[in-house]
């Protein structure tokens, strides 16, 4: 039976309308994929607080949590992810790369245009479903 792991991620926005994407470095398991930043949530931690602390950890900055946009369940080759992804914006500091191989901040439009993983592509859809819409 393949191990079963439950993550959020942040779709964090700038007040240029931009998502912020990442790059997964050759260390991380799917290397070279794009990625909403987040992580695994801790025994007895609520989903919204454990973006919260991987944001912190992960990029350095502080973020708001709000609605979430999609809940995806995705089997990989050697594991099932559960992936929660909430909107986000930075409320404190400026997102720093210390995990990632890279970060950028791209237009709903844009989005399609990276390699992302497959976990976060429904989530990556509804975005830029979102934004031919308005």
């Amino acid at each position: 039976m393949k191990k079963s792991v439950h993550v959020v991620g942040a779709i964090i926005e700038n007040n240029h309308g931009e998502i912020l994407c990442a790059l997964r470095s050759s260390e991380m398991t799917l290397p070279n994929y794009w990625e909403f930043p987040g992580g695994k949530i801790e025994v007895g931690e609520a989903k919204q607080e454990a973006l919260k602390r991987e944001i912190r950890e992960e990029l350095k900055c502080t973020i708001e949590v709000f609605d979430k946009i999609e809940d995806t369940l995705h089997e990989y080759e050697e594991v099932i992810v559960r992936l929660e992804t909430y909107m986000a914006k930075v409320i404190f500091g400026n997102p720093i790369a210390t995990e990632h191989a890279e970060i950028k901040w791209l237009s709903r439009n844009k989005l399609l245009t990276l390699k992302w993983a497959p976990a976060d592509i429904p989530a990556v859809e509804k975005l830029v479903e979102t934004s031919s819409t308005n």
